[in-house]
């Protein structure tokens, strides 16, 4: 029998790790995995897929603890078998182009458009193109793996859509409905809810959404008029409404693209959320706890560890474009997101008055 353990922690505060420090996996480096995934037989569920992992993570596949971010490849022609998890996904498409089929719906996918998989959907892929087919999979795995509890099934049945008699008959059934119901407690706002309403929440829909390049672009575009004035970033988020207030393209991840025009810096600011940055345009780098990282177009980057100060430069060699994914949505739905803005160095006292109040503003509560 396993015996628990007992840590001595009185009087002590929680210590952090030393943040983990930023990783640039160039253009050159994903090429060459891209060609020796493609020069590999194919796997029989037609998945050619490398992690990408992060030297410090010996807890998870991820380029952050809980940000997992895979290469997939397919040759002309190949589809990859259905799968189906509990983990959600935002997926980018970084050459060639092909087709996605998400619970029977089927889209075409081409250069930078970019679609959310929605947990335990139904999805496969096929590349419909001459060239590889290559796309980034961003992936809250990494964080159900920590947790022991990411489920992946390969060619899934379909779920039942109607009801049995059974379960009617349980629907029906007085024994196993608690008459009270759901009531207010106190007049401070305190809640009671019985069982069998805390296991059956009322269901939201979670719809497979998607965002084409072309489009984005158009209106990614016209934040260049701008001018050099504005202190604020020129990017959309990829915003899915199911995500409410958490503002997300999945319940756990942003997906932001950023126009950079030439010899633009950003002011420095930190956030307790992770992000990893493409660089699908131009060139730059980023400065984060005061070391320099050159980045260019076909690098990914872990560009953010979470709670690091840092902030992104372009260089004059024409605009930058870039997908960031960042965990905030989870950050906010757990009430641990703090974000700091206009910070020359990281400040003597972590959650200073000042610095609290401007992330309750910020994040809006």
């Amino acid at each position: 029998m396993t015996q628990p353990l007992f840590i001595e922690a009185s009087g002590a505060l929680p210590e952090r790790d030393a943040p983990w420090e930023p990783i640039v996996i160039t253009k050159e480096q994903i090429d060459a995995e891209i060609e020796r995934l493609a020069a590999m037989p194919r796997p029989a569920n037609g998945r050619r897929r490398s992690y990408f992992q992060h030297p410090r993570n010996e807890r998870s596949i991820g380029l952050a603890p809980g940000i997992q971010v895979s290469l997939d490849v397919l040759l002309p022609g190949e589809e990859t078998s259905t799968f189906r998890q509990n983990s959600t996904q935002v997926n980018f498409v970084i050459r060639g182009r092909g087709a996605t089929e998400t619970s029977g719906q089927h889209r075409e996918t081409a250069l930078y458009d970019v679609w959310n998989t929605p947990s335990m959907r139904i999805y496969r892929h096929k590349n419909i193109g001459d060239d590889l087919y290559v796309r980034l999979t961003y992936s809250n795995g990494a964080l159900l793996d920590m947790m022991n509890i990411h489920v992946v099934e390969e060619n899934p049945q379909p779920l039942l859509k109607s009801i049995d008699r059974e379960d009617e008959h349980a629907a029906a059934d007085s024994t196993r409905v608690n008459p009270y119901g759901t009531f207010q407690l106190n007049e401070e706002g305190a809640w009671m809810m019985p069982y069998e309403r805390l296991i059956n929440p009322p269901s939201v829909t979670s719809p497979a959404l998607y965002w084409p390049w072309e489009q984005v672009k158009e209106h990614l575009d016209k934040l260049e008029a701008l001018g050099k004035d504005y202190v604020g970033r020129r990017l959309y988020l990829l915003y899915n409404p199911m995500t409410g207030r958490t503002n997300g393209t999945t319940p756990n991840f942003f997906a932001t693209m950023t126009l950079r025009p030439p010899k633009i810096v950003d002011r420095p600011h930190r956030h307790s959320s992770a992000a990893v940055n493409y660089y699908f345009s131009g060139s730059g780098r980023s400065t984060v706890e005061g070391k320099v990282y050159e980045w260019k177009a076909g690098d990914l980057m872990l560009s953010a560890p979470g709670w690091s100060v840092h902030n992104h430069a372009s260089h004059d060699n024409g605009p930058v474009y870039e997908l960031t994914i960042q965990d905030q949505p989870l950050n906010i739905a757990m009430e641990s997101l703090l974000w700091q803005e206009s910070l020359k160095e990281p400040p003597a006292l972590l959650g200073a008055e000042e610095g609290f109040a401007t992330n309750r503003k910020a994040v809006g509560g």
